[in-house]
């Protein structure tokens, strides 16, 4: 294996993990708790 072939390896493997986070943060199973902690700093105690 070349450099040029682990150079491809490890961009498409970044672009993967880009993706699954991207897929993490926009799904809708997570709104209700990212909703709820966005909503921590205005409550008072």
């Amino acid at each position: 294996m070349d450099i040029t072939t682990l150079r491809i390896v490890a961009t498409l493997a970044s672009f993967a993990t880009f993706i699954g986070i991207l897929a993490w943060a926009f799904s809708r199973r997570r709104a209700k708790a990212f909703e709820d902690a966005g909503r921590l700093p205005f409550e008072q105690d």
